[in-house]
């Protein structure tokens, strides 16, 4: 008997009744420090070294499973309010509407549960809200499932699904944040991807970071695709932007690693030079406008969060200059947001959902 097929009975247990099962995963959102766009297979593979820096925010993802007293199947999103119900897993395979979340449940064969998400992070933020989403709803499937898939088996679900989901090629960086939370590097090559957590206080990189939403939703995957096409195409210089981002990266990990706090700063604005070389539309004149402000009240180095486009930006200097920054990008129209760097990554909970004492 499955664990799904043991958690939909009715068992006597003390004075209540154990009517099933209810469980809540959380995982963590993240700003790319540097490396971004590497992480797409195959880029990395032409760039010997490459690497990917990122840390991991307190604006979380969240999942919510219940045991229904049915065989159907209820998905809720309350972030975008759209509700899809089925009678049977199969039916979810082709659905347009929440298609990462469908998806994920037909991938798992679930049935006999309601699924409710919600995040922190505004929609098309640039700091992986969906992954965050897409690692939080594996964790608490393969909790549900009770089929105990290790951090790379969970990695290869979430990115394979998300691929279907999105139509485009995905990266492989931003699960590791969701999963493991905390300031690491993901260091990308022929053996593989590997996570290095970095030897970073958190407190200190928080202190010299303001986070803010340009109040214009992006997609990733078509910036990303863009870039991935135009290198393989031969582009010499998207190559030489990338080749110059991997750079960039080994640099400031280095500096990041000695506390060297302008040198990462530095780090940060120069990326953000290269990164608008590699495709149309990775900035737009209100994200340069913002980043100006930004500069002119103490900002050492910004840059926009993901792929470019919109979303999220974030910008880079001394803790006394912070709250300056702040106000100079709410003055200029961006939304700030609160946020600390998140030290813990997936966390599922599972409890019994119990009815009325007897």
């Amino acid at each position: 008997m499955s664990r799904n097929d043991i958690s939909s009975k009715i068992i006597l247990h003390g004075l209540c009744i154990i009517a099933g099962v209810r469980i809540t995963a959380s995982a963590p959102t993240r700003i790319d420090l540097a490396g971004g766009t590497l992480d797409i297979w195959p880029l990395y593979l032409f760039h010997e070294g490459a690497q990917t820096l990122n840390a991991a925010l307190s604006l979380r993802a969240y999942c919510d499973i219940q045991t229904r007293s049915d065989r159907r199947i209820v998905i809720v999103s309350e972030d975008s309010g759209q509700r899809v119900e089925v009678e049977h897993w199969s039916a979810l395979r082709d659905r347009d509407d929440l298609r990462l979340l469908g998806r994920l449940l037909h991938h798992f064969r679930c049935e006999g549960l309601e699924m409710k998400t919600r995040s922190d992070s505004p929609f098309g933020a640039g700091i992986a809200g969906s992954s965050a989403l897409n690692i939080a709803v594996c964790g608490a499937l393969d909790e549900w499932t009770g089929a105990r898939l290790d951090a790379d088996r969970i990695f290869q679900i979430a990115m394979n699904v998300e691929a279907q989901a999105i139509d485009v090629p995905t990266g492989v960086q931003d699960y590791r944040p969701a999963y493991y939370g905390g300031v690491s590097a993901v260091e990308l090559g022929v053996d593989g991807v590997r996570r290095v957590a970095l030897p970073v206080k958190a407190a200190e990189l928080q202190s010299r970071i303001a986070l803010a939403y340009t109040n214009a939703s992006r997609n990733s995957g078509i910036n990303n695709w863009e870039v991935t096409k135009r290198h393989i195409d031969g582009d010499r210089q998207v190559r030489a932007s990338v080749a110059r981002i991997r750079d960039i990266a080994t640099a400031m990990r280095g500096s990041l690693e000695r506390r060297d706090w302008p040198a990462v700063g530095q780090h940060i604005a120069e990326e953000w030079e290269n990164r608008k070389a590699l495709a149309p539309g990775v900035t737009t004149p209100e994200i340069d406008g913002m980043l100006d402000v930004a500069r002119q009240a103490g900002s050492i180095g910004g840059k926009v969060c993901g792929a470019g486009g919109g979303g999220c930006l974030f910008c880079f200097g001394e803790p006394e200059r912070i709250p300056n920054i702040r106000r100079a990008l709410a003055d200029a129209g961006a939304r700030v947001l609160d946020f600390t760097i998140e030290e813990r990554g997936l966390i599922v909970e599972r409890q019994a959902v119990r009815s009325a004492g007897l």
